[in-house]
């Protein structure tokens, strides 16, 4: 499992807050829609085609599909055979956050945004490597679930602290989001240059951790 191997955790955890910082700006920027947790969205489009408000349910839905755009991206890329091939993608993340950040003084918001959902849908396929089922990095929900059935497991028995892993990935995404919006609060979009310097930082890490696994 990704989550028992004490760096995969550290890596998964710094890209999950990462993904909160990201997502925090974009809720707010979008007055409540969101660049990767799209069962949000989901429900967001569902409630306003009920209620026949139809700019919000497309915009909803073009978000949503930017982000399976951007998974299909990053899960193409980590099927390659180059051994860096998890450090390309965090290198193509980087670089679409800061066109993103550059759209935003150039009066270009709506591209921003794209920029922002592509790169989250992208960053869920970093740990899908090997024939792993992959860990999603920008959504917390099924970590949420894995923490109530390994507590109850625990209870039962089990594993004491097979638990914590989920719980410190959903707390960095959690941890994450509010320091992304003090930041927006502050510098708006321009926000978004933390981030992609963050993720340019993973990615020289996976880099050199790619370097030493072939020595």
């Amino acid at each position: 499992m990704i989550l028992k191997s004490r760096s995969n955790l550290a890596l998964a955890c710094g890209l999950s807050a990462i993904a909160g910082y990201v997502d925090g700006i974009g809720f707010i920027h979008l007055g409540g829609l969101f660049v990767s947790f799209m069962s949000g969205n989901s429900t967001r489009l569902g409630v306003s085609s009920a209620e026949g408000n139809w700019p919000n349910a497309l915009h909803a839905l073009q978000l949503i599909g930017l982000f399976v755009l951007g998974a299909a991206i990053g899960t193409l890329m980590v099927q390659g055979r180059s051994r860096y091939r998890q450090s390309v993608l965090l290198l193509l993340e980087a670089v679409l956050l800061a066109a993103a950040a550059l759209c935003y003084p150039l009066g270009w918001p709506e591209v921003a945004i794209a920029g922002l959902v592509l790169a989250m849908g992208m960053e869920n396929a970093v740990f899908q490597v090997g024939g792993s089922a992959g860990l999603g990095l920008t959504y917390v929900t099924g970590a949420l679930v894995k923490i109530g059935q390994t507590l109850a497991q625990a209870l039962d028995g089990g594993p004491r602290w097979a638990w914590l892993p989920n719980l410190l990935l959903w707390l960095a995404l959690v941890i994450g989001s509010v320091t992304g919006a003090f930041a927006y609060h502050r510098l708006n979009l321009d926000a978004i240059w933390f981030a992609a310097g963050a993720v340019l930082f993973m990615c020289a890490i996976f880099a050199v951790r790619a370097r030493l696994s072939h020595q």
